[in-house]
């Protein structure tokens, strides 16, 4: 279950951008309840005990899928989220929809943190992808674990993203780290991935809220100010 609670008076009106994501997100969800509502009923026809095991697996499958799906949606702007639960529950739907039946395990540890709830979406999405892209290129149909650790400040978070897969150092990055790279920056943060000969680990660290991003962003501007002012000699007192 997700904690949420109410910031007094956070308002954050919804751009355009964001409404057709709510929209297209919203058509998905219908797909997927479509497409399980019609897989129980030829179930539920079926008289053949081997294809109805089938249908019942396929559509078990989907229920994983949709609740993947429903745990990445955009959130509701103006809240603040127990991000542990949610990235736990996240963890456990992308496991048993592709992970558990390929022999990979997912390990999840994170301490409680509250990030507000676009921030901890886009820390998800992050997630998502790079458990999504280890058990891809990673383990090439072989058993092995994912590690998502997570550690936080009072200021910073710390999530870190460890597979025991095969290293390739030589890949070109493809669509899905471009965007996690993207989402990092828009978090304020960096995302580093290391290769090692028992796997590969990404760390991403980004600040733990956007006031900490604009308080970083101004006093960096003050240094410079200052270093500015003592090399071009201003006096000092009058």
């Amino acid at each position: 279950m997700i904690q949420s609670i109410d910031m007094a008076g956070a308002q954050h009106p919804v751009s355009e951008a964001g409404l057709l994501l709510r929209e297209f997100s919203h058509r998905i969800n219908n797909e997927f309840t479509s497409a399980i509502g019609l897989i129980s009923a030829a179930a539920a026809r079926c008289e053949s005990g081997t294809a109805k095991a089938v249908l019942d697996a396929v559509q078990d499958g989907l229920h994983n899928y949709a609740r993947v799906h429903h745990a990445l949606q955009m959130p509701e702007y103006g809240i603040l989220t127990d991000a542990s639960p949610y990235l736990q529950r996240l963890c456990y739907a992308i496991s048993r929809s592709k992970l558990e039946s390929n022999g990979i395990e997912l390990v999840f540890v994170s301490l409680p943190f509250r990030l507000s709830s676009e921030r901890c979406w886009r820390l998800g999405l992050i997630v998502s992808e790079l458990v999504t892209n280890a058990a891809r290129h990673a383990f090439k149909d072989r058993r092995g674990t994912s590690r998502v650790e997570i550690v936080h400040s009072s200021s910073f978070v710390r999530c870190s993203v460890a597979d025991d897969g095969a290293a390739d150092v030589d890949a070109r990055p493809g669509c899905g780290l471009k965007i996690v790279r993207a989402l990092a920056e828009s978090l304020g943060g960096t995302i580093d991935h290391h290769f090692k000969p028992e796997g590969t680990v990404a760390v991403l660290a980004f600040p733990l809220s956007s006031a900490s991003i604009r308080d970083a962003f101004a006093q960096s501007t003050s240094d410079t100010s200052i270093t500015q002012q003592s090399h071009n000699g201003t006096p000092r007192g009058g």
